[in-house]
């Protein structure tokens, strides 16, 4: 996944990714049940709508929508944080708290250097 930016609001930095190709509402969904295990406290939105879960399986099974969000507290960057993926596109938004000294501003370099390797990992689960 490629880094377009990133920026400060209200205490959240937000970014936005691209992915190698724009991908159907199935590989979004795959993408988040491989990463749902690795969150503490996870939840699922679809369109902004809470979707009830018991495994992370089920989340390959949600109907399709707009938007899916993942979002809880990750155990791979140490950090809460919420990963919105697009329908049909190539677009990926993250948002963090600023509350971690890594996080504290919208510095692209280290940014990049920090979520890289997970936002890849993310984008490869959509092919397996």
């Amino acid at each position: 996944m490629l880094l377009e930016g990133v920026k400060e609001r209200d205490g959240w930095l937000i970014s936005r990714w691209h992915l190698t190709n724009g991908v159907a509402w199935e590989r979004l969904c795959r993408a988040a049940a491989a990463a749902y295990p690795t969150f503490r406290q996870a939840q699922v939105l679809r369109d902004d709508v809470a979707v009830d879960l018991e495994s992370a399986e089920e989340i390959e099974r949600i109907g399709e929508a707009f938007r899916l969000t993942l979002r809880g507290f990750s155990t791979l960057v140490h950090i809460p944080m919420s990963i919105t993926f697009y329908n049909q596109t190539d677009l990926v938004d993250v948002a963090l708290p600023m509350d971690e000294e890594e996080f504290s501003e919208a510095d692209y370099e280290r940014f990049n250097r920090s979520l890289c390797q997970f936002m890849d990992s993310m984008e490869l689960s959509m092919y397996r």
